[in-house]
């Protein structure tokens, strides 16, 4: 599986972005998955919901499983957060999966950057940004696609995914 992150602070526009990005490269070919990082409690279940009344009530583990899907949900009961690397181990094989947040990881990452976010930039300073997605000019020597660019985004990441290397030393070389 090829993994690439869109990392951004909150209000940057990674989720409504990659929302676009995933049917372009769906049409592509690829079967994509998605891990999504969150820094805060979040319940997929609804309270009221028999999953979320057996969760509640103390089961560790809860599998609700239907014709059209199952969803897994794991309480850690206070033991540490999984790594991006455990995480990942669970997935189906894939050609492709998308790491939203993660954004120190050490993985290629598109930076996604909103004019009016007042946040910094992270490509100064993290050499695992191959590219930029914003409505901003800045200068940089990295490929830099407008935020409504999603085909093109798409492209780009399918042609990084076919040939990593080569798009890595297209960053180092250019002055």
């Amino acid at each position: 599986m090829k993994v690439i992150g869109f990392a951004g602070f909150s209000g940057s526009g990674k989720t409504t972005l990659i929302e676009a990005v995933i049917p372009h490269l769906v049409r592509l070919g690829l079967r994509v998955s998605l891990v999504k990082h969150a820094h805060h409690e979040f319940d997929i279940d609804q309270p009221g919901k028999d999953s979320y009344r057996h969760r509640i009530a103390g089961a560790s583990q809860v599998l609700v499983s239907s014709r059209v899907r199952w969803a897994l949900v794991n309480e850690l009961r206070g033991a540490p957060e999984p790594s991006l690397q455990e995480q990942l181990a669970r997935l189906d094989p894939c050609e492709l999966v998308i790491i939203e947040g993660y954004k120190h990881e050490p993985i290629a990452k598109i930076e996604v950057h909103r004019a009016g976010i007042p946040a910094p930039w992270l490509f100064a300073s993290d050499a695992n940004i191959i590219a930029i997605a914003t409505n901003e000019n800045v200068v940089t020597h990295l490929p830099r696609f407008d935020l409504n660019d999603t085909a093109d985004i798409a492209n780009f990441i399918a042609d990084f995914i076919a040939a990593p290397n080569a798009m890595a030393n297209k960053r180092t070389n250019v002055s």
